[in-house]
């Protein structure tokens, strides 16, 4: 379940909500309560979303800015993926895998955007892509100048600058799916302690490596 309370059809009075409540999930379906979209995901993105109608439309109105952009769809869809798996969120780095598929992305190259920097199945500018995507998600935007340097030669500073937004913005995406606990990312954690069985005496781990 999302760590925010999802709004019900019936208490949902603003337009825009309603009509991708209606194209999402169905005119006769209450989502907040009848999971599943007609993309085949739990749909709680929109139904948290909807508690701010005005965060609600700009974040739809971003969705539109990018489907617009003038950056090679592929090009922007790695990015929005590799975002995704840099930042760890399962819905995002899925989501944008099936974009690529559809967009004629191979399969092969989708299953190695994990391990890309081995991979030699990306060209000089899609692994530009890539590292870019890593500098903005891992490093904070601290981007080497020969990672750049390959974006300028292959694209225009609209498409670099498009390229840079977007991905950023699916970093956000990203960020607030793994914390609000939204679609495939609401994921027990990971990382806890492993404890030692009952009946099991432990002896003081620091002394056992010490040595003598």
């Amino acid at each position: 379940m999302p760590r925010l309370r999802e709004v019900p059809r019936a208490e949902v009075t603003d337009e825009k909500i309603l009509f991708f409540y209606d194209r999402l999930f169905g005119p006769d379906k209450d989502p907040a309560v009848d999971h599943g979209t007609i993309h085949a995901t739990p749909g709680d993105w929109w139904t948290v979303f909807a508690q701010s109608p005005d965060v609600f439309r700009h974040a739809v109105r971003g969705f539109a800015l990018y489907r617009n952009a003038k950056l090679d769809p592929q090009l922007r869809e790695l990015g929005q993926a590799r975002a995704g798996y840099a930042r760890g969120s399962q819905f995002v780095f899925s989501q944008h895998c099936k974009q690529m598929r559809s967009l004629g992305m191979a399969d092969e190259k989708i299953a190695a955007i994990p391990h890309w920097q081995v991979s030699d199945l990306f060209s000089l500018l899609e692994r530009a892509v890539l590292a870019y995507t890593d500098g903005l998600v891992h490093d904070g935007g601290r981007v080497p100048d020969g990672v750049f340097a390959v974006l300028q030669a292959e694209l225009s500073d609209a498409e670099i600058l498009e390229l840079t937004y977007i991905t950023c913005m699916y970093d956000m995406h990203a960020t607030m799916c793994r914390a609000l606990k939204l679609e495939f990312d609401d994921r027990p954690e990971p990382i806890e302690e492993v404890r030692v069985p009952e009946g099991i005496e432990v002896a003081d781990l620091s002394a056992d490596l010490a040595g003598d």
